[in-house]
């Protein structure tokens, strides 16, 4: 069953942060981006093709993310969740599951998405429309905005921060909420 999830917008670092839990605790992560890609690869769907058809059938949201929560709900499942609603599944599921989100300003995050996926002006601007967009889906969908912080027990501002000190802060309260036994 999940002991942590984590969220944050494009640019935070939550896979980073993932991998480095999952390298330190031995735990197994199921990123919620890499099932939405999956899902579209397996449709044969570019991923923004992909988003398009989310934004027209909200059946395709909804199935992807029940089989997150299902994850979470498994006793066999993985320990960490990642995805931006990940924390809002547990929260709105009652699971006991330490909920971390990754606040990282807005410069910085264009910052990184433009090192991971290129200096281009076009792909920055796509990504802030996709953000938006999703955004809106989410509170049209399931009434949660995406930015409200209700649903964490732990808001790290990765904005200055390296990954080591983000990961440090989070293996700390991990272990503080005896989340990283057993």
């Amino acid at each position: 069953m999940v002991r942590v999830t984590i969220s944050g917008l494009p640019g935070s670092g939550t896979s980073t942060l993932v991998g480095g839990i999952c390298e330190s605790l031995n735990w197994t992560a199921l990123n919620g981006g890499d099932v939405f890609r999956a899902e579209a690869s397996s449709r044969g769907l570019s991923v923004s093709a992909f988003s398009e058809l989310c934004k027209n059938d909200h059946s395709v949201d909804r199935e992807l993310d029940e089989r997150l929560i299902e994850a979470m709900k498994d006793s066999s499942g993985p320990e960490i969740v990642e995805s931006r609603l990940a924390g809002w599944w547990a929260y709105r599921n009652e699971l006991d599951s330490l909920r971390i989100w990754i606040e990282v300003d807005l410069d910085e995050r264009l910052r990184r998405v433009a090192k991971r996926e290129g200096d281009d002006v076009k792909r920055i601007e796509e990504s802030l429309i996709r953000e938006e967009a999703d955004r809106q889906r989410y509170t049209g969908l399931y009434g949660i905005d995406i930015l409200s912080m209700e649903p964490y027990h732990l808001v790290v501002d990765g904005s200055q921060s390296n990954e080591r000190d983000v990961l440090e802060i989070v293996l700390s309260a991990l272990e503080e909420q005896n989340f990283s036994e057993g």
